[in-house]
């Protein structure tokens, strides 16, 4: 199955979750299937899990959904025990396992071979995790895990490749960040950002 239609099949799910995603053509898909100013795109490869806990931790009323690749979480395996520990009931960690480096080149990762990264979830200490292997097991999974209010780890068998024809993303990093503040700032009702000149 196809990155691109799992996530054209979760846009509706997500509603107003904050999303967090890896490098790469998951990014791309994501912000092309549901734009909004609630993603943030995360350019160095592993800290998706990590930024995605902080949010949920700090917004623990929000749901948080991090869109991950398998490559990307190799290169950070030790954030899955720090969630297993953690276990923000409002985190929803979906991992598109293609068995390459897909934003490097392409050239393959372990889970090409043997890794299994739902076993090392659960043994993390991760209380939900599930491998999916079609797109409507991927909605269901993912559905569920928005409405169990519990950590949830949703892994998915996925061809390489960028769906091809998308349109391009204008928005730089730094403006993406203060995009995303800016909207938690509007929906929460909270501040975020220190005042760039203080009232005198």
């Amino acid at each position: 199955m196809k990155r691109y239609d799992c996530l054209k099949a979760i846009a509706d799910v997500a509603g107003d979750a904050i999303s967090v995603s890896s490098a790469g053509g998951v990014t791309l898909e994501w912000s092309n299937v549901r734009p909004s100013d609630a993603n943030l795109r995360v350019r160095t490869l592993g800290l998706c899990s990590s930024i995605g806990l902080g949010l949920a931790l700090t917004l623990p009323q929000r749901k948080v959904l991090v869109l991950d690749g398998d490559g990307a979480l190799l290169l950070n395996l030790s954030s899955l025990p720090t969630l297993g520990w953690q276990r923000p009931p409002n985190l929803i960690h979906c991992v598109f396992v293609n068995g390459v480096y897909e934003a490097s080149g392409g050239g393959r990762n372990a889970n090409s071979a043997n890794a299994d990264l739902v076993a090392i979830a659960k043994g993390a200490g991760v209380p939900h995790a599930v491998w999916v292997d079609s797109v409507e097991d991927f909605r269901r999974e993912v559905a569920a895990a928005f409405a169990r209010n519990e950590l949830s780890f949703v892994a998915a068998r996925v061809e390489p490749g960028v769906q091809p024809g998308l349109k391009g993303i204008d928005v730089q990093a730094v403006e993406n960040k203060f995009l995303l503040a800016r909207h938690i700032e509007r929906t929460e009702g909270i501040q975020v950002l220190a005042p760039a000149y203080p009232q005198r």
